[in-house]
């Protein structure tokens, strides 16, 4: 799921190599880190065993009500007693997690942990590998690209995915409408239409990029096919993040932005929703959770959106990128891997469970089960004037290119990006110059962390 406002809720900067060795050799609580990743497959027995036997587990995730769903699972295993925990939400939690960590006390048995920061904890051994638990076989219940998110170099499963986040765009009919404008298909439609639409009226932006909200950026370079890193063993990792492709995404848009037809306004602020209720921006550039989002959050202009793929570089091939989403992990020292498994395994696969995450708490499949269920994919919410929605990010979900990579500094790496690349849009200055100040700086940082950067 997506932590609101995201780029401003960096609690903690990536650790050092050197804490990755700390945290590495104590593990937390008694059972060694590293023995989860080379741990014998645990026999169906074992598992019987193991859930019938009284157990309690401590459980932190920031998903509001999630008891539900926990209750189901203690319905099925009585035997298994869930505290549930709200340790704060994504970098607050992760903070709070390391310190635990490093202290070997105080660590839950599983956790909450977005994509894009499972690297983070796994190079330093703070997750289970959850191979001896049977996770392989869940591969299959899984669309592609989310298991390649939690999965390591040598095979290993870090993680669970809960839901997901497959970028697609919102617009408003009754905009394009007034101003016969067609839905963009590409991006230089995109662009032509921009400009278009800004001529005839100044006070309207086609979108609004916002330039503190790295994870936009991230989900642009991911659609066109970027992979602006890549952890290429456990202590070096490649940094792409200047090429000429990554100038051309940039020039597109601060072309568009120094003109005027695409503000920068700093996204989930008041000034925003209040853009987002005028009709200020024709479109929003956002993720499969955004519809639900934005029915909450602009209620005086239900009806008046619809929804698409994002426009694309290569029209006859369609891509996106993915903004958010999260898994449920096994946090290294736990007394109880097989139960914290299963339980990692019963939120996200079983079939009530799953499916009262999208239909009380709002978030994106990561199953191919729900993203096919017409219950779920034939919704016509009267918001988006009764277009069937979520079959429109389902079908994006699809798309979505499965080898796209995040660094084990990713906290560094956006703050990075904020006071570069995004502070040129913010400043309507140079972009490419930027973009080579970014990755100077999150080389620098790397590699006075102790990674070998660039191989």
């Amino acid at each position: 799921m997506i932590r609101l406002p995201q780029a401003r809720r960096r609690a903690g900067i990536a650790v050092t190599l050197a804490a990755v060795l700390t945290l590495a050799a104590c593990g937390g609580g008694g059972s060694p880190a590293a023995s989860s990743s080379q741990a014998q497959a645990v026999s169906q027995a074992d598992i019987d065993k193991a859930m019938s036997t009284p157990t309690e587990l401590t459980f932190w995730t920031w998903v509001p009500d999630i008891k539900k769903e926990v209750a189901l699972f203690e319905q099925k295993y009585p035997a298994i007693k869930v505290t549930v925990v709200n340790a704060g939400q994504g970098g607050p939690q992760y903070t709070k997690l390391r310190t635990a960590l490093k202290a070997g006390t105080g660590a839950p048995d599983a956790a909450q942990i977005e994509f894009q920061y499972v690297p983070t904890f796994s190079i330093t051994k703070s997750l289970v590998d959850l191979r001896p638990y049977g996770a392989d076989a869940l591969k299959s219940q899984f669309v592609d690209w989310t298991w390649n998110q939690v999965t390591g170099s040598g095979g290993e499963v870090w993680a669970i995915p809960q839901d997901t986040g497959p970028m697609g765009m919102l617009y408003r009919k009754d905009i394009f409408d007034k101003y016969g404008i067609a839905v963009p298909k590409t991006w230089d439609e995109f662009a032509t239409a921009a400009r278009k639409l800004h001529a005839a009226d100044p006070k309207i932006s086609m979108t609004n990029l916002a330039a503190n909200q790295s994870g936009v950026w991230m989900g642009l370079l991911w659609q066109a096919g970027l992979k602006p890193f890549e952890v290429t063993g456990a202590d070096s990792v490649k940094v792409d993040l200047n090429n000429d492709q990554s100038k051309k995404l940039a020039t597109y848009w601060d072309g568009l932005i120094k003109d005027g037809s695409v503000s920068t306004d700093p996204d989930f602020t008041d000034q925003w929703y209040q853009a987002l209720n005028r009709g200020q921006y024709a479109t929003w550039l956002t993720a499969a959770w955004g519809p639900v989002f934005l029915s909450g959050s602009a209620k005086s202009t239900s009806g008046k959106w619809r929804a698409a793929p994002l426009p694309q570089w290569d029209a006859s091939k369609q891509t996106s990128g993915n903004w958010g989403g999260s898994t449920t992990a096994v946090v290294s020292g736990t007394k109880n891997p097989i139960a914290a498994a299963k339980l990692a395994e019963f939120l996200n696969t079983d079939a009530a469970s799953t499916k009262m995450f999208a239909t009380q708490q709002f978030l994106f499949p990561a199953t191919k089960a729900l993203l096919a269920d017409p219950s779920f994919v034939q919704q016509k919410p009267a918001f988006y004037g009764g277009q069937q929605v979520n079959q429109v990010f389902s079908a994006i979900s699809d798309t979505v290119d499965a080898k796209f990579q995040w660094p084990p500094f990713l906290d560094q790496a956006s703050k990075d990006w904020d006071e570069t690349v995004g502070k040129s849009f913010a400043d309507k200055s140079d972009s490419g110059a930027a973009l080579d100040q970014w990755q100077s700086r999150t080389t620098t940082y790397a590699k006075n962390q102790g990674f070998k950067v660039n191989p």
